[in-house]
């Protein structure tokens, strides 16, 4: 069988696989994209981080996401607000420690993936929806796949290289046994969208609201508004604080409202749509590269959703990779542990020490602490806004000693 060739082919044409394909075709590099699903489709991880901004200015992704925000009703986002017992506070991200936009959106998903997707291809990108990667072979020089088509049908890729942007699908991860188990224990999370209807003055659309529940700490909520008085509410929480017997509905909408401030924002809420769950997400891998090829976003490590580090993650990981691969495609040796894998890891640990302190409960503390010193905060609403890897920022360049003394201090 007649196999095609491509200097680079990424599974998966989500965040992640649409700025690396798009970063390498403007590069000059025939780059196909294989998309087991068709698009648009659901998906969560709708709070971008303005960090997300520069990434995707570098694949000249920007520009598009900013003239159709309006008609897709992608809500503009200043900064996030948390509430816990009756207590509320911000951080906004427009004043932040570290420099680059300090504003962004939070996007319907399905809306913006398909966005990226036909970015990519104006940028010359083949992407190929409905066919599946059914098997992978990275022992040859040139990585070789198997891919079936709509209508059931396999035929044979060849690449330079392959990356995989597969997302929660991990196809990579799968087929070559790298999956290993994540440090954070698994959770459940519960979401959903709906017509918030919300009339409150005092509820700001241009954040995301992060709710604690009042009696368990480690259980939270996400809602986040779009600009079309529709809104994104979720919980996550450990699977033996859900009833395993009650349906999604059920379960979503008894947690809300056993939030006094999330029942009083929403008692108006139209619930149109079914409920989503999602199982056991965090995930990591043994390494995220290998001779050919390399990991990007959820296919790699995914934390947790809490503070919407994903696709920040993801885009970081596309930045990062693209000009490795051009060096690799160009003939040059590229040390992609060095160059890829650590500095990306660097971010993403950052990340993994506050996520760990939220479920602790001191970045709780911090969050809600009361004299809070300004200069500190705009470190930490820095992080927030996804600058995980400015290491002028204390809290990045030493995250985890400098983190425990601030929980100190505010306990």
């Amino acid at each position: 069988m007649n196999k095609e060739f491509f200097d680079v082919v990424v599974i998966g044409a989500g965040p992640s696989g649409a700025v690396a394909s798009t970063l390498l075709a403007k590069r000059g590099y025939k780059v196909l994209v294989i998309e087991k699903q068709y698009f648009p489709r659901f998906s969560i991880g709708e709070s971008l981080l303005p960090q997300c901004m520069t990434f995707l200015a570098q694949a000249g992704l920007v520009d598009s996401l900013h003239q159709h925000a309006d008609s897709l009703a992608f809500q503009y986002k200043d900064g996030a607000a948390f509430h816990k017992n009756g207590q509320d506070t911000f951080f906004d991200f427009t004043e932040k420690f570290s420099d680059g936009p300090g504003t962004t959106y939070q996007v319907k998903r399905a809306a913006f993936d398909e966005l990226l997707a036909d970015g990519a291809s104006k940028a010359g990108v083949e992407v190929r929806f409905g066919h599946q990667v059914v098997e992978v072979n990275v022992e040859p020089e040139q990585p070789e796949l198997t891919i079936t088509d709509e209508a059931g049908n396999n035929y044979h890729v060849k690449a330079k290289f392959l990356l995989d942007a597969s997302g929660f699908a991990r196809v990579l991860p799968k087929f070559l046994s790298l999956e290993k188990p994540s440090v954070f224990p698994v959770r459940h999370s519960y979401f959903t969208h709906v017509e918030d209807k919300i009339s409150a003055a005092d509820f700001d659309r241009n954040k995301i609201l992060i709710t604690v529940h009042p009696k368990h700490a480690d259980i939270w909520y996400w809602l986040i508004p779009f600009s079309d008085g529709t809104a994104s509410i979720g919980v996550v929480g450990r699977p033996e604080q859900f009833d395993a017997q009650a349906t999604p509905e059920v379960i979503l909408k008894d947690f809300i409202y056993q939030a006094p401030n999330l029942a009083r924002l929403l008692g108006e809420a139209n619930w149109a749509n079914p409920v989503n769950t999602l199982q056991g997400y965090s995930a990591d891998v043994t390494g995220l590269t290998g001779k050919n090829y390399a990991l990007l976003g959820n296919a790699g490590e995914f934390l947790d959703p809490v503070f919407s580090s994903g696709i920040t993650i993801a885009l970081c990981s596309s930045a990062l990779i693209a000009p490795q691969v051009d060096k690799y495609l160009q003939g040059e040796h590229v040390d992609f542990f060095e160059h890829f894998e650590k500095p990306l890891r660097a971010g993403v640990d950052c990340f993994k020490t506050f996520v760990s302190a939220w479920y602790e409960g001191g970045f709780q503390d911090v969050i809600f602490y009361q004299k809070q010193e300004k200069n500190v905060k705009s470190m930490i609403s820095s992080i927030l806004a996804g600058y995980a890897w400015d290491t002028a920022n204390p809290y990045v360049a030493q995250s985890e000693r400098r983190f425990k003394v601030l929980v100190d201090l505010c306990q």
